[in-house]
C-alpha cells in the first residue's frame, strides 16, 4: 500500500499483482472534477482488469474482446477482497464494453459482498484503440517495423499506430456492441492523447456528476483508460503520464 501525490489516494495492491486505486477521504478540491467544496470529500476506486490472455500471450489487445486468464480472474478477486478488508465499500459502478474488465468488476464486487450495485457500461471506458496492431504479437511487430517504430506507437503521447484495415477481423466495425456509434466516434486507431479525448466528456458529464451527489464510485476498466483519469485527476504531465504502469 502506498499513497499518490494527492492526499488522501491510497494504491491498495494485492497478491497476486491487482491494483486498485482508492482515494478513500478525497477532498473537492484536491481533485480536478469541478466539485463544489460543499460536496466534502469522496470516494473514488480505480481498478485495472486483470490479465487476459492476451497480456499471457503478448499480443495487443486494444479493442478486441478477449477474457480475462485463470490468473487474471484470481487478481480481480484478491482486488475486491483487498477492498473489503480495507472496510472500502462503493453506490456506483462504472465499467467498459469489453468482457476482462466487466468481468473485473463483478469478481471484485462478489468479494466485497456488492454485486447488487448499479453498473453502468460505456465505450467511452474501453482500452485504447491500437489500429492495425491488434491481434497482433508485440515480438513480431518489432521484428516487422523495427523496435523505434514500435516503441513510438506504444510509448509516446500522441503518435497512433496505422489504421486498422477494413478486412481486419478485429475491425470494431464489425461488432453488434458497437452498431449504435457513429463513424466519428468509432476509433480506428489511438493514441494515448485521442484517448484521453474519448474518456473524459464521459467523466465530466457521467461519472464526476455521481460522485458530486454524494455516491462512492468504482471504475474497472483498462490500462490506457485509467491513465487518462490519472492524468486528468492528478494532472500528470504529457511526458510523465506516458510512463506510469498500472498493472493487472
Amino acid at each position: 500500500m502506498r499513497r499518490s501525490r494527492r492526499p488522501g489516494i491510497v494504491l491498495l495492491c494485492g497478491v497476486a499483482g491487482a491494483l486498485a486505486l482508492a482515494a478513500a477521504k478525497w477532498s473537492a478540491d484536491q481533485a480536478a472534477v469541478a466539485l463544489d467544496e460543499d460536496y466534502g470529500t469522496h470516494t473514488l476506486v480505480l481498478l485495472r482488469h486483470g490479465e487476459s490472455q492476451w497480456n499471457l500471450e503478448n499480443r495487443f489487445t486494444g479493442w478486441v474482446d478477449v477474457d480475462v486468464s485463470p490468473k487474471g480472474a484470481e487478481e480481480a478477486a484478491n482486488a475486491g477482497k483487498l477492498l473489503s478488508e480495507a472496510n472500502i465499500t462503493v453506490d456506483q459502478a462504472f465499467t467498459s464494453y469489453q468482457k476482462r474488465a466487466i468481468k473485473t468488476l463483478n469478481l471484485a464486487l462478489e468479494n466485497m459482498d456488492q454485486l447488487w450495485i448499479p453498473v453502468e457500461k460505456s465505450w467511452r471506458l474501453n482500452e485504447r484503440m491500437y489500429g492495425d496492431l491488434q491481434g497482433k504479437n508485440k515480438a513480431e511487430t518489432q521484428e516487422q517495423y523495427g523496435e523505434e517504430q514500435v516503441t513510438q506507437w506504444r510509448r509516446s503521447f500522441d503518435v497512433p499506430p496505422p489504421v486498422i484495415s477494413p478486412e481486419n477481423p478485429y475491425n470494431p466495425a464489425k461488432e453488434a456492441k458497437y452498431a449504435g456509434l457513429s463513424k466519428k466516434e468509432l476509433p480506428m486507431t489511438e493514441s494515448l492523447e485521442l484517448t484521453i479525448k474519448r474518456v473524459l466528456p464521459y467523466w465530466k458529464g457521467t461519472i464526476a456528476p455521481v460522485l458530486k451527489s454524494g455516491k462512492k464510485v468504482i471504475i474497472a476498466a483498462h490500462g490506457n483508460s485509467l491513465r487518462a483519469l490519472v492524468k486528468y485527476l492528478d494532472n500528470v504531465p504529457e511526458d510523465k503520464i506516458i510512463g506510469l504502469n498500472i498493472p493487472t
